[in-house]
């Protein structure tokens, strides 16, 4: 959960980064916009440069603990457009470098039963799939709504993706429906492992998160599931060679025939 005072969100975040790296965690992600929850008018004043202040206690925090950190999403300023902002997820390795960004490209326009959003009021959407070399194995990122466009995560396996970090906020009503199939339909799919954090409880835009942060391996089995439990911390083991086992058992991504 986040609320609208950033510092109190930041000094929670860091607890809860804190907590995984002492259960043995390499990787720890947080969820989208995981440092502020305020209206979507205020979200030009929310945000910030990156490289900047954020990312600098995401860097701090990454060296602290010795973790690769996915620092949720964060609002990133649009120079070319001020009254918007970009959703950009950051990745910090364990020496505290910014080694990948991702703007969010789908953005989440819906009239839907119990949400109704417009996020490309408030933010411009992203054009480039991002994956990165790390210490742990591909990573790749996409952001929450970006989950029903699967184009977007074949060309993260087409990337070399190993493993996919989510960052989420999605809604209740639709999560209640879609979420836990989609995480697995997209690790199935591509053959990697999903790394979901989801916020719960309820927004500023006047419904509320679904929860159930996901642990999804690369043949759709849920190695974890937070529930609906606010700060949940959820952890499973990445393991290489179940990678490797499940795309030789079951070489799909070899299999296609239409024009990659």
């Amino acid at each position: 959960m986040a609320g609208p005072e950033k510092e109190a969100n930041l000094r929670r975040a860091a607890e809860l980064v804190r907590h995984a790296a002492g259960a043995g965690a390499q990787l720890v992600a947080l969820p989208e916009l995981f440092f502020w929850r305020g209206r979507p008018e205020e979200e030009a004043a929310a945000a910030e440069q990156i490289p900047g202040p954020l990312t600098e206690w995401a860097a701090a925090l990454a060296r602290e603990t010795g973790v690769h950190l996915v620092a949720g999403s964060i609002l990133e300023r649009a120079p070319e457009e001020p009254s918007r902002c970009y959703n950009t997820a950051v990745l910090i390795s364990p020496a505290g470098e910014l080694i990948a960004t991702y703007r969010k490209i789908h953005l989440f326009d819906v009239d839907a039963p119990g949400v109704r959003a417009r996020e490309s009021a408030t933010r411009r959407p992203g054009q480039t799939p991002v994956c990165v070399e790390t210490a742990l194995g591909r990573i790749g990122l996409a952001i929450c709504y970006d989950l029903r466009f699967p184009e977007l995560f074949r060309r993260l396996a087409d990337l070399d993706a190993e493993i996919v970090v989510l960052p989420s906020a999605f809604t209740e009503p639709t999560g209640r429906a879609h979420w836990h199939v989609l995480v697995q339909a997209r690790a199935i799919e591509n053959q990697v492992y999903m790394v979901a954090p989801n916020k719960v409880g309820p927004t500023a835009h006047g419904f509320r998160d679904y929860g159930h942060s996901l642990i999804v391996d690369p043949w759709g089995e849920v190695l974890a599931d937070g529930g609906q439990t606010p700060d949940a911390v959820v952890t499973a083991p990445l393991d290489g060679s179940r990678l490797v086992e499940v795309r030789r058992a079951l070489p799909s991504l070899a299999h296609r025939r239409l024009e990659r």
